[in-house]
């Protein structure tokens, strides 16, 4: 498919770009060239061929998720300052200790 300056001074308008005359011509004859491509590649028979995405096959690499026994809580509690009931006793970081100020 033959595409004409004009057509290209068109595009070229609704995309707000400017060209001078000279890059007219030369963008003509490249999209002009990249229609007959798209053409040609319409042309091929691709029956039975699977629809692909990207040319990567996506495949996960990443382990199972099984479970294993964390470290004891008295070997992790050896270090703490303050704990009460089973958790550990931090300082306040918010204003006058409110939750949520």
């Amino acid at each position: 498919m033959a595409i004409s300056e004009e057509q290209v001074r068109h595009v070229a308008k609704l995309a707000k770009l400017e060209f001078a005359p000279n890059e007219i011509t030369h963008f003509t004859e490249q999209l002009g060239a990249i229609i007959d491509m798209v053409e040609h590649l319409e042309s091929v028979d691709t029956t039975g061929v699977p629809v692909t995405s990207h040319g990567y096959e996506v495949k996960n690499v990443m382990r199972e998720d099984v479970a294993e026994p964390g470290t004891d809580r008295d070997l992790l509690f050896k270090n703490v300052k303050t704990a009460e009931d089973g958790m550990i006793q931090v300082p306040a970081i918010l204003d006058n200790e409110v939750e949520g100020a």
